[in-house]
């Protein structure tokens, strides 16, 4: 009886070993599929379209040993969703600048679900904006630093390389398609200049125009404090639009960020003050008649006024708890 005990011991260990055996060769066929068929479809496109079923299969879905930055959009016509066309175009350079270099190996994926195309993914994971960007490790949920912070950090393919890298370790070099657009308009405006120059080359009294040389130099410090600058090194989205009410928000409601727009505003509140003071300067020091100089001042001090106001106002819109306002609130 014994010895019947310890033979059917070794029988049960023999067959739970070999469905071990077979479970993990089973575990490592998907998971070859799934890297396969990854590949194929990245060997034809660089950015990995997803609707509902292959996102749960390929993502949602053990086992996986491959990271996959997916980019949630709504990019249908209908949509109008400006800031995901943006973010399209970044994005692509993006995984063009991977799929194309020789570092490219199967550690990472880029991929994209569309909101017509997948909507049932967005109520999985409880989405209710776009463009949104998540990296999905290879083991393990997403954590907090694996979404991408669009409205802080801009969609340039740069800073996302940079997010990228720190997630997954894999250090992408973005290859931006040549742009001559630049080159072409400075070219153009050094043979306009160069044109005027010699047009008047035998009078130059208007290189030493005062009121020209100040105009200009007032032109580039009102786009500079406005955040042009800033515009140009994070790449912010022009606004940004609720795929689902539908509401577009022209101001950045974080003091950490900011939108296009909202530089674009920010100027032209800006050039308001400073044509207040300008127009309340001309009043004081100017030989023009009483009348005239007194509705300069008063169009002045209203040009101050309302400008002043409007620009408080947004701080206080970016800065939450600030006490202060002037006329509105």
């Amino acid at each position: 009886m014994a010895a019947f005990l310890r033979v059917l011991a070794l029988a049960l260990l023999a067959v739970l070993a070999g469905s071990g055996v077979g479970g993990q060769k089973k575990k490592e066929m998907v998971l070859s599929e799934k890297v396969n068929q990854l590949m194929e479809w990245a060997s034809k496109r660089s950015v990995i379209r997803l609707n509902g079923d292959k996102f749960r299969r390929l993502i949602k879905a053990p086992p996986r040993n491959y990271s996959v930055i997916v980019m949630f959009t709504a990019l249908q016509p209908h949509r109008q969703c400006v800031v995901c066309k943006q973010a399209d175009e970044e994005y692509q350079i993006l995984a063009n600048s991977w799929r194309y270099s020789s570092a490219f190996t199967n550690r990472i994926f880029f991929a994209m679900v569309d909101f017509d195309e997948g909507s049932d993914v967005f109520q999985m994971l409880n989405m209710n904006s776009a463009p949104t960007f998540i990296n999905f490790p290879p083991k393990g949920k997403p954590k907090k630093g694996d979404t991408y912070e669009l409205q802080v950090r801009g969609f340039a393919a740069e800073q996302l390389a940079r997010w990228v890298a720190d997630r997954t370790d894999v250090n992408i070099r973005v290859i931006r398609p040549p742009n001559y657009a630049g080159p072409l308009m400075l070219g153009l405006l050094l043979a306009v200049i160069g044109g005027l120059v010699y047009l008047r080359r035998s009078n130059m009294d208007f290189l030493y125009n005062k009121t020209g040389w100040a105009f200009a130099a007032l032109c580039f410090v009102l786009a500079m404090t406005s955040g042009q600058m800033w515009n140009h090194i994070r790449g912010p989205p022009y606004a940004h639009k609720n795929p689902h009410s539908g509401q577009v928000s022209y101001i950045h409601g974080s003091s950490q960020a900011q939108f296009v727009a909202e530089t674009h505003i920010v100027l032209l509140f800006n050039a308001g003050v400073t044509l207040g003071m300008v127009l309340l300067h001309e009043a004081a020091t100017s030989d023009l008649e009483v009348v005239k100089r007194k509705i300069m001042c008063m169009a002045g001090i209203g040009l101050v006024v309302l400008f002043f106001s409007w620009l408080l106002s947004i701080f206080r819109s970016k800065y939450h708890g600030y006490p202060y306002s002037f006329l509105m609130s």
